[in-house]
């Protein structure tokens, strides 16, 4: 039988990526502002703005085996010029959607599913210009181990910490190659990350190849988090 899996945007950067990976051999739903990129993948899209909608939850299957959020932001800023309402933005998007919209779903998550969070390898390291992203995401860390144990051994909870991907996210660092050369050479692998490395990770949670894994940050960041090779 395929499980049904929710993707809260998967129209573009590693949400694509994981809906890419998803679409054949799952029931796939995608909540996202536009389907564009979707078309040719077996995927039912539901419009949806976190910042905005409500999820309608009678266009989802009566269970869900797996979900994952995925929307997120890059401001990166000296803190004294970052504004209060950065700090607002950023929990909003990050945070208080993604406990919106899991208040929603959770009721028809079933015995055994999976959700998965994305993260900052700032969080655990600390990185200037990262104060508003780090405090962000350091709420879904807290909140994803928080919801592990309360949840387990129903629901497992995971986050996936990545350092700098090449999303349209991340755009604007890696504008040319002088850029892309500069932060590949500050990871100890010497390459920004592909979205496909960060969903293949997800994908994996998602999965039976992972039922005893719950509550864990996991990092996918080229070596940045833990080695030291400068």
């Amino acid at each position: 039988m395929k499980k049904n899996i929710l993707l809260i945007g998967g129209s573009q950067g590693i949400g694509f990526s994981m809906a890419q990976k998803l679409h054949q051999d799952h029931n796939l739903y995608v909540a996202s502002r536009t389907k564009e990129g979707l078309e040719g993948l077996q995927a039912k899209h539901i419009p949806f703005d976190v910042l905005t909608d409500s999820l309608d939850v009678t266009l989802l299957p009566e269970e869900l085996h797996g979900f994952a959020y995925c929307p997120g932001s890059i401001n990166l800023k000296p803190f004294k010029m970052m504004s209060l309402e950065t700090f607002e933005e950023d929990m909003q998007l990050n945070f208080f959607s993604l406990v919106k919209v899991i208040k929603t779903v959770i009721p028809i998550m079933s015995e055994g599913s999976s959700m998965v969070f994305f993260s900052t390898v700032a969080v655990g390291t600390g990185m200037p210009f990262h104060t508003s992203v780090a405090a962000a995401k350091g709420a879904i860390e807290g909140f994803a181990k928080s919801m592990a144990a309360e949840y387990a051994p129903k629901i497992r909870v995971n986050v996936v910490a990545p350092s700098l991907v090449d999303t349209p996210l991340a755009g604007r660092l890696l504008s040319n190659d002088r850029k892309r050369e500069m932060m590949s050479e500050r990871h100890p692998l010497k390459r920004v990350g592909e979205a496909d490395d960060i969903a293949n990770i997800a994908v994996f949670l998602l999965s039976q190849n992972s039922t005893w894994m719950t509550g864990q940050i996991i990092g996918v960041d080229g070596g940045m988090s833990t080695l030291n090779v400068s």
